[in-house]
């Protein structure tokens, strides 16, 4: 059974779900944009009995609280900050990592701050390297890092917050769309509605860029620490394709690599799939 629960960070309220005995092996589930816990919310159920699991909304997303940008320094730093305050909060000594999209530059900074809480890594639609940010799909967003004017924001706003994004984010890549709830994209509609939430989601799109200096040190965290890491990827994914996903291989030697016939929200579609290779993968590790 998930326990829905609110805590406090910096003066934030901070939502998580939390599932599983805490004698279990702990698993941080790290969702993506313009997201939130909820995207885990079947996963959450189907690992319980195996994990300890927490998901985190991060300060502006799902229930967490959604302070002004006036208010509060949208940043991937920040971000990472206040779940890494979570995770000694509730005690967490070691655990696994799940990231998917946001979740990957939160995760890492967390993976390479403390790497010996580390036990290991699952990659879905979470970028570490250059070739997985194709021109063709984050043309918009690297204009936006040369030039923030108030023009490019405005593109991007609607390139990635637009009621038809919202949808099209869940929907594109995948076999069947009539597998695909429309519920994800409905509470992503409502929660952006928030006064003052779009500013917040395209600060954290302009701070994106400061991703991109950190991948040689994750990458060079990847080689020294070398973290288990399981990579189950949607291969139609347009926003992070598997060009991001290749690369892992060459810096970590012990990779458990499954491409995903779906898209960007690869859990929507094929969670159940992706419990089971996660059980599998902690199967072998624990062997």
């Amino acid at each position: 059974m998930t326990h829905y629960r609110t805590t406090t960070i910096d003066g934030l309220k901070i939502f998580y779900r939390e599932a599983g005995d805490p004698a279990l092996p702990a698993l941080l589930l790290l969702h993506g944009f313009p997201a939130s816990s909820f995207m885990y919310r079947e996963l959450i159920e189907r690992l319980a009995h195996r994990f300890h699991v927490i998901a985190p909304d991060y300060p502006g997303f799902g229930h967490s609280e959604a302070p002004s940008v006036a208010e509060f320094n949208y940043t991937f730093d920040n971000l990472s900050d206040v779940v890494g305050k979570l995770v000694d909060q509730l005690g967490l000594k070691s655990y696994g990592l799940y990231m998917q999209d946001f979740g990957g530059p939160v995760g890492f900074r967390l993976a390479t701050h403390r790497p010996d809480r580390i036990d290991f890594l699952v990659v879905q639609n979470a970028n570490a390297y250059e070739e997985g940010l194709p021109d063709n799909f984050w043309g918009l967003a690297r204009a936006l890092w040369k030039d923030p004017s108030t023009a490019n924001y405005a593109r991007v706003r609607e390139a990635a917050m637009s009621d038809e994004a919202l949808a099209w984010n869940y929907t594109h890549g995948v076999k069947d769309v009539e597998r695909i709830a429309p519920d994800s994209w409905l509470l992503q509609r409502a929660l952006l509605a928030r006064p003052g939430n779009k500013d917040a989601m395209a600060a954290l799109l302009y701070d994106y860029k400061n991703n991109l200096p950190l991948y040689p040190v994750w990458q060079a965290y990847f080689r020294q620490y070398q973290p288990p890491m399981l990579v189950v990827w949607g291969a139609n994914d347009a926003i992070f394709p598997p060009s991001g996903a290749y690369p892992y291989q060459r810096d970590l030697k012990r990779v458990d690599f499954k491409l995903l016939d779906t898209g960007h929200f690869a859990l929507e579609e094929l969670g159940e799939a992706i419990a089971v290779h996660i059980a599998h993968f902690h199967d072998a590790l624990s062997a």
